[in-house]
């Protein structure tokens, strides 16, 4: 028989799990002949969040749990359940329902039938995110698709369902800085993309700030794409032809005029403007630099305090 893994990370999430559980257990009930295994990935949550993994674990020996020494992020806890999966087919779920679990029977009859190797869901309104949430997450989209080779589809949530093919791709892939969506992007492989409405969580409140959101998706950006780097040369020669232009505009006019030159206030002004635009240039090469080297230090992505075994 095949099976199917579902990952679910999970962070200070007590009141969800349990609902989520049983909701994906009736769905995974309906599919026949397949087998299935639950693997939990606690967050480094400080509520009852691992407390309910050992319970469902006695209850049910499909239900697998990996618990951090300390919070690592939704992006480890994701590689973490990747690596402990065993299915034949391996979707990743966000434990407050808001990824609809009736879906998978559609996405497993698609990936099982049809030519794909992936089946992925994307958010058609983001009716929950509010007014400047909207703006700047689709601002993200175009700026990303933009600077990166790699295609992230505008909306696209980590709600999909995979090949186990897809996922060792995915596993390949040690990078400490991890932005999923780009990498389910760069392995490719063929996908089909279901849209569906969000729906509200059933329990708990989000986790992600406005700022939590805004650096994760300044490490999207750098994480596949080097453009910036060439943007801040660009505009680097950009104000050094404007420099010159000036220099020769003041050469000529105190040839002609025999002017001294004026205006202070508008050189400070200037003189500020470029020191931002260069003090800008060295932020982005910084931040590539920072990325380099906590690559290049070799820590690991998680470190695991408990599993089911």
């Amino acid at each position: 028989m095949e099976k199917i893994s579902i990952i679910v990370p999970c962070y200070n999430e007590e009141e969800s799990i349990e609902l989520f559980y049983d909701e994906t257990l009736k769905v995974l009930k309906k599919m026949e002949k397949i087998e299935y295994e639950f693997v939990f990935v606690d967050d480094g949550s400080k509520d009852r969040t691992l407390e309910i993994f050992r319970k469902l674990h006695k209850k049910d020996k499909q239900v697998k749990y990996i618990s951090f020494s300390r919070n690592f992020g939704k992006e480890a806890a994701m590689l973490a359940g990747f690596d402990r999966s065993s299915g034949d087919y391996v979707t990743t779920m966000d434990v407050d329902l808001q990824d609809p679990p009736e879906l998978l029977l559609d996405m497993y009859h698609d990936i099982k039938n049809e030519d794909y190797d992936c089946v992925a869901t994307r958010s058609k309104s983001r009716k929950n995110y509010s007014f400047l949430r909207k703006i700047l997450t689709k601002c993200f989209y175009k700026i990303i698709n933009k600077m990166s080779d790699v295609e992230i589809v505008d909306g696209a949530r980590d709600f999909r369902l995979m090949k186990r093919k897809m996922v060792d791709s995915i596993l390949s892939m040690r990078e400490v800085n991890r932005f999923t969506k780009g990498i389910f992007g760069y392995v490719g492989f063929k996908t089909k993309w279901i849209e569906y409405e969000d729906r509200d969580r059933v329990a708990g409140s989000s986790k992600w700030s406005l700022l939590k959101l805004g650096r994760y998706a300044i490490d999207g950006i750098i994480a596949f794409s080097t453009k910036p780097l060439l943007y801040s040369v660009f505009i680097g020669l950009f104000f050094c032809f404007l420099a010159f232009v000036f220099i020769l505009f003041i050469i000529v006019r105190t040839l002609i005029y025999s002017d001294p030159v004026q205006g202070w206030p508008s050189l400070v002004c200037i003189l500020l403007f470029v020191s931002g635009i260069q003090l800008f240039c060295t932020g982005i090469i910084g931040v590539y630099l920072s990325k380099i080297y906590l690559e290049t230090k070799k820590r690991p992505i998680y470190i695991v305090n408990e599993t089911e075994e």
